[in-house]
């Protein structure tokens, strides 16, 4: 669960003698959240030491403090550029794109230097990172140079004339610093993503509460089974204050809000909505409802554990769960994060999003681990997803044991 200090307090100088670059660097920063990627629980802000699980293997976050010896200390503004734009560092060395600077190549020259500046301003911490444990080949970095050659699009972002300034001010933010095509889209067998199937959901690995699980980042298209359902009102309200009609923060979308969107302006948050809301719907199969026997013992499910709190329609209720239906946790491709949320509760924030977080927030959902079994978790979720018309495919008692 998310805890990180605000990027304000991570800073060695007060905000009254931060400049104004730097001021807009630690807000930029924020919009890129590089506090979560490079901020592990040990050895403070920024100094790197995240472990990220791929199918390529584990990829350790760099220590980005101005630590001249361990971090970037040393690093012009154009090597800092560099390895935003092209994954390079001051070496030559290619970076892995876990670091999404196929998404940072949007950034603009103002705002890059902008986060160089705050970046320079933070406490320096004297520590290397624990090395990548990486298979033959994935390895040999220089075949990464071959990588970029086929997937990494190095051109800056281009505003759309005939779209709105808030809608350019989204695209930028999303597509941009906010990278959240990186859990948001699927991915090739080389990790590179499905332009195609842009935002329609990914998979991911991550620990939460200390527990490495597959989580599931929902589609964020038109889609019925994206954000159909939900208004420009709702995302914003999501992304700034962590709770909205439709839903609250829970599991790995914590951070993002605790650690990002809450930092940002109002107008900004809004900017995004505004830009998710209009992406064309778009998803892919989810395979085929359940049987009506599975789909009788989930309804039976539903009625003993769920049913006061979502309501017999499922359509929630202000004061004790946020509605099912349409849900895109509980319509998604891949049911891993629905799984998780029945299986260990909502994992909300340590830290509380904000004060209208607090008293809008759901009652807490409790864990059903040690209450249902697979079958029952199985067949829960699989009338969830093909009931009050949705048209999910079915949940497996394999995909609940997985995540267990």
């Amino acid at each position: 669960m998310a805890n990180f200090s605000s990027p304000a307090s991570a800073a060695s100088l007060s905000e009254a003698e931060l400049s104004d670059l730097e001021k807009r660097g630690e807000y930029l920063a924020a919009a890129g959240n590089c506090m979560s990627c490079h901020t592990n629980d040990d050895d403070g802000p920024f100094a790197g030491g995240l472990e990220f699980e791929t199918p390529f293997g584990t990829i350790v976050s760099t220590n980005i403090t101005p630590d001249p010896e361990t971090g970037i200390g040393q690093w012009s503004l154009e090597e800092f550029a560099n390895a935003m734009r092209h994954g390079e560092a001051p070496d030559g060395t290619h970076l892995y794109p876990v670091f999404p600077y196929t998404s940072f190549a949007k950034v603009s020259d103002e705002d890059i230097a902008a986060i160089h500046a705050y970046l320079k301003t933070v406490t320096p911490i004297n520590i290397v990172p624990p090395e990548n444990d990486l298979g033959f080949p994935y390895s040999q970095r220089w075949t990464l140079g071959l990588w970029k050659a086929m997937y990494h699009d190095d051109s800056p972002f281009q505003p759309q004339p005939e779209r709105s300034a808030e809608w350019n001010r989204g695209a930028y933010l999303v597509e941009g610093l906010g990278h959240c095509s990186m859990c948001h889209t699927p991915r090739g067998f080389l990790g590179a993503n499905d332009s195609d199937l842009a935002m329609t959901g990914g998979t991911y690995m991550t620990r939460v509460e200390g527990k490495l699980s597959a989580w599931s980042a929902p589609n964020l298209t038109s889609a019925d089974n994206g954000l159909a359902m939900w208004t420009v009102d709702d995302v914003t309200d999501y992304l700034k204050l962590g709770v909205s009609h439709r839903a609250g923060v829970f599991g790995p979308m914590n951070e993002v809000v605790v650690n990002s969107t809450r930092h940002l302006s109002r107008e900004d948050v809004r900017a995004i909505a505004v830009y998710l809301k209009s992406l064309p719907a778009n998803s892919r199969d989810s395979g085929e409802p359940a049987t009506a026997d599975v789909l009788r013992a989930g309804s039976i499910q539903y009625d003993i554990h769920c049913g006061s709190c979502h309501l017999p329609t499922g359509e929630g209720s202000p004061e004790q769960g946020p509605p099912l239906i349409g849900s895109p946790v509980v319509l998604d491709v891949d049911p891993a994060s629905l799984i998780n949320i029945t299986l260990y509760g909502a994992q909300t924030p340590l830290s509380s999003p904000s004060d209208e977080w607090a008293s809008r927030a759901w009652i807490r959902m409790e864990p059903f681990d040690t209450i249902l079994d697979d079958e029952q978790v199985a067949a829960l979720l699989s009338f969830i997803r093909a009931t009050w018309g949705h048209e999910a495919g079915a949940v497996t008692p394999e995909q609940v044991a997985q995540q267990r």
